[in-house]
């Protein structure tokens, strides 16, 4: 499967030490309340990562080759799962996509094929909606839905992720756009005030990141304005609690830093770069550290995100939690730090959770978002997952279409 190449080029231009550093100096935002909050946070985060005694799991984190043999289980499990346009609606199916780009395959019919190219190549399916806009081609958004796009550029954000490429052809009925078509569209309906999350993420993989442009209200825009815009939000009041909107702003961090190289990662760290781009390091840096300090003592990550602890019964909510919460964690640390006592326990209970409901219907927005997360922490630690071909639809669980619960 193809995946945009993030963190593993660009976090790690920079050690953990750095983060340390940078919290230090300028005290982090959002989350936290104070200066001393966030550098009391960070501290507490790098001095804990990587030891087995850590109060939060007095059991200790995995060994590799059980964390390697977990993780290639469980992303394998998930592959495994079936769906189907006559079941499924375009919410569900391109979260599989974002998941497992061109390799996940569905049942139309009976017949298997991938996933990917039959949407893009002229499919109907309930809730994908794409029409001729002013400037391109427009995703159409549906608010509220439970079938189709639930916030603006949720399709291209998503698609951004899984390698497709701007000159990627999109059929319409009868005409044929491509995926640039998606952007130019977007970047026009560019607006103050926006839910931009799935916006960042695209521009982020598919505009120059010093790209400038007129929207349609007539102002002058750029990435590093939407980023700032994003950084500036309220993250408990955002969706899945703000854990979408930390990974796009992580994906330009990523482009930002892996362009910049050194030099820009020290200014972060120095607290000297651009405003805009300040703002979302320090977002980054204060979310991490309320990630790391509501971990619960099973290794999941809070049901209130980044706002507080918070636990519950209810294993569909434990994944999609701690299944978004990873998967942004996974983006944003540097390669060291995924390997920290604290992020293999996150992983095993992820793990855990996948094998518990494996026979299970699950909802697809935290099913997918964990497993993207696991498959990226794979990536970055062991290299590539194996890629396993589906067995026949009948012979493995669904993910029926009334699984659309807490969906973002």
């Amino acid at each position: 499967m193809s995946k945009p190449a993030v963190a593993r080029r660009s976090w790690n231009l920079f050690s953990f030490a750095a983060l340390l550093i940078a919290a230090v100096a300028l005290g982090g935002s959002g989350c936290t309340n104070s200066a001393d909050d966030a550098k009391q946070q960070i501290e507490q985060l790098g001095s804990n990562s990587g030891d087995p005694a850590d109060p939060a799991s007095p059991a200790g984190a995995p060994a590799d080759d059980e964390l390697h043999t977990r993780l290639d289980n469980s992303i394998a499990a998930a592959r495994r799962r079936t769906m189907s346009p006559q079941v499924n609606n375009a919410w569900q199916i391109v979260h599989g996509i974002l998941c497992f780009g061109r390799e996940l395959e569905i049942s139309d019919n009976g017949k298997v094929q991938p996933a990917l190219p039959w949407l893009l190549g002229g499919a109907e399916l309930k809730g994908w909606e794409l029409v001729p806009g002013e400037k391109g081609l427009k995703d159409v958004e549906e608010p509220g839905s439970k079938s189709g796009e639930g916030h603006d550029d949720q399709w291209l954000g998503y698609l951004s992720q899984c390698g497709i490429g701007l000159d990627e052809p999109i059929k319409v009925k009868d005409q044929t756009f491509k995926v640039s078509d998606l952007v130019t569209q977007a970047e026009w309906d560019v607006r103050e005030g926006m839910e931009a999350t799935w916006t960042v993420m695209a521009f982020s993989k598919y505009l120059p990141l010093d790209a400038k442009w007129q929207a349609r209200d007539g102002q002058e825009w750029s990435l590093a304005r939407l980023v700032g815009m994003e950084a500036a939000q309220d993250l408990s009041s955002s969706a899945c609690g703000g854990s979408h909107r930390l990974y796009g702003i992580t994906c330009a961090l990523n482009r930002y830093i892996e362009e910049g190289g050194e030099a820009a990662a020290q200014q972060l760290a120095d607290g000297k770069a651009p405003a805009d781009w300040q703002a979302a390091y320090n977002k980054v840096l204060a979310s991490i550290a309320d990630a790391h300090e509501f971990q619960q003592p099973d290794g999941g990550f809070s049901t209130n995100y980044f706002a507080r602890s918070g636990s519950s019964p209810d294993i569909a909510l434990r994944i999609n939690s701690s299944g978004h919460v990873f998967e942004f964690l996974v983006m944003a640390l540097p390669d060291e730090e995924l390997k920290a006592d604290w992020m293999r326990r996150a992983a095993i209970f992820l793990c855990d959770m996948l094998d518990a409901t494996v026979d299970e219907d699950l909802e697809c927005g935290g099913l997918y978002h964990a497993v993207h997360g696991l498959i990226l922490y794979r990536e970055r630690l062991f290299g590539a997952a194996p890629s396993e071909k589906p067995v026949a639809a009948e012979e493995v669980p669904t993910t029926g279409a009334e699984a659309t619960a807490d969906r973002e």
